[in-house]
């Protein structure tokens, strides 16, 4: 009677698995809350210390390492010193193992997790007989996903070939305990410098990236290059997370647009504002909030409709008919949302070809590095902070805004930290005006923010204007002046600020230092 051993943390769809087993005459081993869930399903289940003899001990640390049970994995089918081994010592084969660890990442993800938590939570025994099972492969079931019971079950009925399928399984069970023992290493790298009374290194000395291909891309930047999508292990939120659920597939300029259009509208996260961020290579052409989806869109799309044009468009609240009934007639790449209502997807969807995309949280993971490939390697930072506490902030000019002027300039603060550097951006009443990114002097940025605006008729006497890092002369700021800007928000720090500062004072504009860059390369 063949035996299957199942200790799970994961406990999803594991009572379903062992009366499967059961039902076709399978023995059901198993431990502690496994074998509670198992038995309280009415399934008649041993446990693992009736077969080694010995209590589990140490509040379950110990519990699965003993030879009873790896003699029963890694002893080799029609071995004979193996078989005679085993008998000599009343230990019998073990010929399935469904095990998944203890949460390891999970727990440790957690703000309030203690280093006494995450230690518990090191899983010993689940990766010792992971291991020896997927080193037995060819006569052990070895199963770590419970997305893969079925396919098991279907080939333990097959009764056929099975070996290509017990080794993609093993090789499955290596890349994950490899993955978590990284996980671990990490973790206590970052510990041990707090507990000497330093800092974490967020940066250390060799780190190892666990990438698993999401999906082949319809191409490259250009057609002749082709593409693929890669999610890095233990990743969350972001497009980690990102569901298409219609158009055709997507594209690596796509998947970039989208991860620019997510940044844009993260800077509104838990504000009740919505915010609608269109995006042109990588960077927003429009941008803007509102009370709903289709106002903070009519705003967005008011700023450079021209550009929006074959654009990515996302939103920090779900679409609705309203809005859908809104982006219908434009020619969209791809439009992002954490939901779309019913009829605004029937809507959508009568375009076959465009790309709708679902995903349920906006931010990634903070404590995720952000890397960039380079010739050679990779250069990696900690992520831009999509918060903007205020606590730093200085008005240095002789007039103080106004109310409604610093609403704005709050805007264009958050706004521009998604726009590509130099970035200038002219806002009113909670949407862009005009945008000036990716050039090489900041005054022409700002010369092409009033360019925009007055190409799309904007009056912007009294705008707003951020600016991502600061004004190194004052040209920008009598550009700014001359187009009628009332305040400008960037973040000081140039030898020149004193100079900045009077020109502001000279043209009557309130200036404020935030102290922070939001440059982005």
């Amino acid at each position: 009677m063949p035996r299957a051993l199942l200790s799970v943390s994961d406990k999803t769809g594991v009572v379903d698995l062992a009366r499967e087993l059961h039902g076709r005459g399978w023995t059901l081993l198993s431990t502690g809350g496994t074998a509670r869930a198992l038995r309280d399903a009415g399934l008649p289940v041993t446990e693992v210390s009736e077969v080694t003899g010995h209590p589990e001990m140490m509040d379950g640390r110990v519990k699965t390492l003993h030879p009873a049970v790896h003699a029963g994995l890694l002893g080799r089918r029609g071995h004979a010193d193996d078989a005679a081994q085993m008998q000599a010592h009343g230990y019998e084969p073990i010929d399935l193992v469904a095990v998944n660890l203890y949460p390891f990442r999970e727990t440790v993800a957690r703000p309030d997790a203690t280093l006494d938590e995450a230690i518990e939570n090191i899983d010993i025994g689940g990766p010792s007989m992971l291991r020896s099972a997927a080193k037995n492969h060819a006569g052990v079931w070895v199963v770590i996903d419970p997305a893969d019971y079925a396919r098991v079950l279907a080939a333990i009925d097959a009764g056929g070939e099975e070996l290509a399928l017990r080794r993609e399984l093993a090789a499955k069970v290596y890349a994950h305990t490899s993955e978590y023992d990284r996980a671990i290493t990490e973790y206590l790298a970052r510990t041990m410098a707090g507990e000497g009374g330093g800092s974490a290194d967020a940066f250390p000395s060799a780190v190892q990236l666990r990438l698993t291909k999401v999906q082949d891309l319809r191409y490259g930047e250009n057609p002749d290059q082709p593409a693929a999508f890669y999610r890095e292990e233990g990743a969350s939120g972001g497009l980690a997370e990102l569901r298409q659920i219609h158009g055709k597939a997507l594209s690596f300029n796509n998947l970039l647009d989208v991860d620019g259009a997510l940044l844009a509208i993260s800077a509104w996260e838990g504000s009740g504002l919505a915010a609608c961020a269109i995006i042109k290579h990588t960077t927003p052409c429009g941008i803007a909030v509102g009370a709903d989806a289709p106002e903070a869109y009519r705003k967005a799309l008011m700023t450079d409709p021209t550009s929006a044009f074959g654009s990515v468009i996302a939103f920090n609240v779900p679409v609705t008919e309203e809005a859908a009934v809104l982006l219908r007639p434009n020619f969209v790449e791809a439009i992002v949302a954490p939901s779309f209502v019913e009829a605004g997807l029937r809507l959508l969807t009568e375009k076959k070809n465009l790309r709708l995309l679902e995903i349920p949280r906006l931010a990634s993971n903070a404590n995720e590095l952000d890397w960039k490939r380079v010739r050679g390697g990779f250069v990696a930072q900690t992520r831009l902070g999509m918060g903007f506490p205020e606590d730093g902030w200085r008005v240095v000019t002789q007039r103080q805004p106004s109310a409604g002027e610093m609403d704005d300039l709050r805007f264009a603060w958050r706004a521009v930290a998604s726009v590509k550097s130099n970035a200038i951006l002219l806002a009113r009443d909670g949407m862009a005006l005009g945008i000036g990114a990716g050039q090489m002097s900041r005054v022409d940025s700002s010369r092409i923010a009033v360019m925009k605006a007055r190409d799309n008729g904007f009056d912007f006497q009294g705008a707003a204007l951020g600016s991502d890092a600061f004004f190194p002369f004052r040209d920008g700021v009598d550009a700014a002046a001359e187009a009628g800007v009332r305040g400008i928000i960037q973040p000081g720090g140039s030898v020149r600020d004193a100079e900045v500062i009077a020109a502001a004072d000279e043209h009557g504009i309130a200036m404020v230092f935030t102290g922070r860059r939001l440059f982005r390369h």
